[in-house]
């Protein structure tokens, strides 16, 4: 039940990995939410076999095409394919028509998880970096900050989201490199202490200048994820299901953009940042 209400409360997408996927996963539910504009679907599905229990959460799509007419309430039916370390929709339809099992007729919804949107300001958040420094946002002020949410032991799609925002900041010039941040707040803070943190990132051989990775104690972490409206349930085998969801800050410490997933190519992510600029 805990589960459930959780991800029913945020966007989550799944971190674990049942079966090869080749061939796809065929799943069916009620549409809670609608991002069109991030290529994004909120379902209450009914238990997807071979890979998940039954919950809601949220899935990427491969095209927002896909999300045309469809509302909250509307039952759909879907069809899953692995993409990396994620799983996306790359087919869905609405086998009872417009309206069916729905309230909206098939208009467009939004979803209803407690993420923060654009144009909100940027929770406050003080913790410790990977060398056991302090770092707070309030420090940061009067330049872009990007924030994401990762775990060192994540088996998948935390590397991958890792990896963009790595080329993210190689791509930026040493000028605009200077002049934004990077942190990845921890999920897992009673593990990622400083010293484990500092042995991911030289294991991973990344350059961490002006690339903070933090942790803290964990009322304190929680109550940061909390504020950002990040979703993340731990599995009873410690694995972590998380919303995988990053922040771009602007200067006045307001949320810039938000990137969800992660399909997301580093040029975008560079180009919104060097606009920030």
């Amino acid at each position: 039940m805990m589960r459930r209400a959780l991800a029913s409360a945020w966007t989550l997408l799944t971190l674990a990995c049942g079966g090869s996927g080749e061939a796809g996963y065929e799943g069916g539910g009620v549409v809670r939410g609608v991002r069109a504009d991030e290529a994004q679907i909120t379902i209450e599905h009914s238990e997807i076999e071979g890979l998940m229990p039954a919950m809601t959460m949220s899935f990427d799509v491969v095209t927002p095409s896909l999300l045309a007419g469809l509302g909250e309430g509307d039952y759909v039916e879907f069809h899953l394919v692995r993409e990396g370390e994620a799983f996306v929709i790359d087919a869905i339809t609405r086998p009872g028509g417009s309206g069916a099992a729905g309230t909206s007729g098939g208009g467009t919804a939004s979803a209803t998880d407690a993420l923060l949107g654009v144009a909100e300001p940027a929770p406050d958040f003080a913790l410790v970096d990977q060398n056991g420094d302090a770092l707070s946002l309030a420090a940061l002020r009067g330049e872009p900050v990007l924030v994401d949410f990762v775990f060192t032991r994540c088996p998948g799609p935390c590397p991958v989201l890792t990896g963009i925002h790595r080329d993210v900041r190689e791509g930026l010039d040493a000028d605009a490199k200077a002049r934004v941040h990077s942190v990845s707040i921890s999920l897992d803070p009673v593990y990622d202490t400083p010293e484990v943190l500092r042995a991911y990132l030289e294991a991973r051989r990344l350059d961490t200048t002006g690339w903070s990775f933090v942790t803290g104690p964990v009322d304190e972490v929680e109550a940061v994820v909390a504020a950002y409206g990040v979703g993340s349930v731990r599995e009873a085998d410690g694995n972590i299901v998380h919303t995988l969801a990053t922040f771009l800050i602007d200067a006045e410490g307001n949320i810039a953009k938000r990137y969800l997933g992660v399909r997301h190519d580093p040029k975008t992510i560079r180009a919104d940042i060097e606009a920030l600029l």
